[in-house]
């Protein structure tokens, strides 16, 4: 038998990336405007990458009536104080708007060495609900996964989304994380190291084998 798990997310790109690397016999995942085509996304007015996850993932949840997952992923540079962090996504003042939120952070990176511009990537992934299926699992899993590296003056690369066009990881000197397939981004991002723990985690609930 085979459990919809709806994620709380309309992106195309997330929905491809998280089942590449969920391979879990027995799930499939699946956006949850497919569910709940009018779902309305609910406000992030969470503190922290987790808890922004969480209301995602409850409102999806609450929702739909199904195991819902959600993850809150953002950008933490250590010569910006931590920003953008948790307002990632708009701090170029529009909601997922790459092209300006890029901008915003190449500006205040002016002047700053490339040494200097030490970051990372991270994510947090919530799941809630496993105990619709089996009153013995988890109603509620978090996992967190991060990438180290630094941000680059430019930007570069085709095939990636967010700040990946400006972020070098350590773990693949020269390469931005949008110069990276699909599977090599999966083994060292902070999606992909998240999305792990999260796999784990879900065989260690014996439900899927």
């Amino acid at each position: 038998m085979t459990h919809k798990i709806v994620v709380a997310t309309g992106n195309a790109h997330k929905i491809t990336e998280i089942s590449a690397a969920l391979r879990v016999p027995g799930l499939e995942f699946v956006s949850i405007f497919e569910v709940v085509p009018d779902w309305p996304s609910p406000i992030e007015d969470g503190n922290s990458f987790e808890a922004n996850a969480a209301i995602k993932a409850m409102a999806a949840f609450d929702a739909s009536g199904l195991p819902a997952l959600a993850d809150d992923s953002g950008l933490v540079v250590d010569a910006l104080d931590g920003a953008p962090g948790i307002f990632s996504s708009r701090y170029g003042g529009e909601e997922g708007n790459d092209a300006l939120n890029n901008e915003k952070l190449l500006h205040e990176l002016e002047g700053i060495a490339l040494a200097d511009r030490t970051a990372r990537f991270v994510s947090s992934l919530v799941l809630v609900g496993l105990d619709q299926i089996d009153e013995n699992a988890s109603a509620y899993l978090c996992v967190e996964g991060t990438v180290e590296g630094i941000m680059a003056q430019a930007p570069r690369g085709e095939n990636g989304f967010g700040y990946d066009p400006l972020f070098l990881p350590y773990a693949v000197p020269g390469k931005t994380m949008a110069e990276l397939t699909l599977e090599e981004k999966n083994e060292i991002s902070h999606r992909g190291s998240a999305l792990q723990k999260l796999k784990e985690a879900l065989r260690e609930e014996k439900l899927f084998s």
